[in-house]
């Protein structure tokens, strides 16, 4: 996520009623305007309208559960268990540290990936094989990514996953051919 600097940090205030506002534009969201926010690498801060305490933390979490009880789960129940256990205990302090670098490294990982897999098929008769796959690879991690998950309709999805069916096999057809 790229970070801003102080002055680019959006103010969002969220009152008693639960109503979300943006002090950017001047607009009412919702949490799914946050996490689309969250998902450009744009930086924000939710403080309570009436205290001006910081309560970023909170809509987060919120934030997380909401994709969570969409069904698309990425928390392992394990992990959640064993991230509740942690807390009381004397490694807790280090806990958040481990897991933000744990987040980087398969950022990392994710964009050296790529890279290898780009380099390895670039002049090959397989190349168009790896750019679909490497775009259905890019579909299955967004959710780590700016501008993630939810972007395609699932009718469009469909279309595509039937434009893949077809492209492989036309690509079978032909390594057939060769065999």
């Amino acid at each position: 996520m790229k970070k801003s600097g102080a002055g680019d940090t959006v103010i969002i205030k969220k009152y008693a009623n639960r109503r979300l506002y943006n002090t950017e534009t001047s607009s009412y969201i919702t949490l799914d305007h946050l996490a689309a926010m969250t998902r450009e690498g744009r930086e924000f801060k939710v403080v309570d309208a009436k205290t001006d305490e910081d309560i970023t933390h909170n809509v987060l979490t919120q934030i997380i559960m909401e994709e969570e009880s969409r069904g698309q789960t990425m928390l392992p129940v394990n992990f959640l268990r064993q991230l509740i256990a942690m807390y009381g205990d004397s490694m807790q302090a280090m806990v958040p540290g481990y897991l933000e670098a744990a987040m980087e490294g398969l950022r990392r990982n994710q964009a050296q990936f790529k890279s290898a897999v780009e380099g390895a098929f670039a002049h090959s008769p397989f190349a168009e094989i790896a750019k679909r796959n490497m775009a259905m690879f890019e579909a299955a991690t967004s959710a780590f990514k700016p501008g993630g998950a939810g972007a395609a309709s699932a009718s469009s999805k469909d279309a595509e996953i039937a434009a893949l069916k077809a492209e492989l096999q036309s690509l079978q057809a032909k390594i057939d051919k060769l065999g």
